[in-house]
């Protein structure tokens, strides 16, 4: 198979496990699609579609159908978890853990915020300057004594930050080969011409523009080649 057809192949799966949590929850809440649709702000033959895995999803229709089902994005990526939780000897999808560095508290207020009404419910852990996000990355300092395992898979990195700026921590990122393919996202304020030609040149994904929010979200999410909803699927069970 080649990357293209495993690609492809993913997209399918995903889109399949999607359609069916939302036919299992709209279900057991008792709704019909029309139902669904008017609390989602979406058009019906959209339900339909999805229900079917006949509709690519987009970040910004995840999230409304997650609001009007009352569920997480992370829940509706899980079709074999029950009321009483993941059905016995089935592997849940693994929720990505974001690192955010960011130095100002209303923008760090603002993207946890966007995440929320997104409904992820992913594990973001926040440093506040550069030089602690190395520690955290690399395991020094006070995070000496961190699992090795218990790394993040998509890093929010602000340019401006105290101690350490973000175009050093991200030619450390980029130079070591543990940390080399997390994809980052660089908050910035302004896209200046110098700052945004070294950060292509050092492999950022996406530029995310401050205050981060709902709309801004959407945009970069595709480009992190992750699952739609910061998601990684599930490592397949093993006899």
């Amino acid at each position: 198979m080649t990357d293209t057809d495993a690609k492809n192949k993913t997209e399918t799966d995903v889109k399949a496990n999607f359609a069916v949590a939302v036919r299992s929850r709209r279900s057991q809440l008792g709704m019909t699609q029309e139902e669904l649709a008017e609390r989602a702000d979406l058009h019906r033959t959209y339900i339909s579609d999805i229900e079917r895995a006949a509709r690519n999803l987009s970040l910004e229709s995840i999230s409304k159908l997650a609001r009007a089902l009352e569920m997480s994005v992370a829940s509706l990526f899980t079709p074999s978890e029950s009321p009483n939780g993941p059905a016995a000897g089935t592997p849940a999808n693994q929720l990505v853990e974001v690192l955010l560095v960011e130095d100002d508290p209303y923008d760090e207020e603002m993207t946890l915020a966007a995440f929320r009404n997104a409904r992820f419910t992913n594990k973001v852990h926040v440093v506040r300057d550069g030089a602690e996000a190395l520690d955290y990355l690399f395991r020094k300092g006070l995070y000496a004594t961190r699992n090795s395992d218990d790394r993040p898979h998509v890093i929010l990195l602000d340019l401006n930050l105290p101690k350490t700026g973000g175009i050093e921590v991200l030619r450390r990122v980029r130079g070591d080969q543990k940390t080399r393919d997390i994809p980052v996202i660089v908050l910035t304020v302004s896209q200046k011409e110098r700052d945004v030609a070294e950060c292509r040149a050092l492999g950022v994904q996406a530029y995310l523009p401050k205050p981060v929010d709902l709309q801004g979200l959407t945009q970069v999410t595709p480009s992190l080649n992750l699952d739609w909803a910061l998601i990684r699927p599930a490592e397949p069970l093993h006899a």
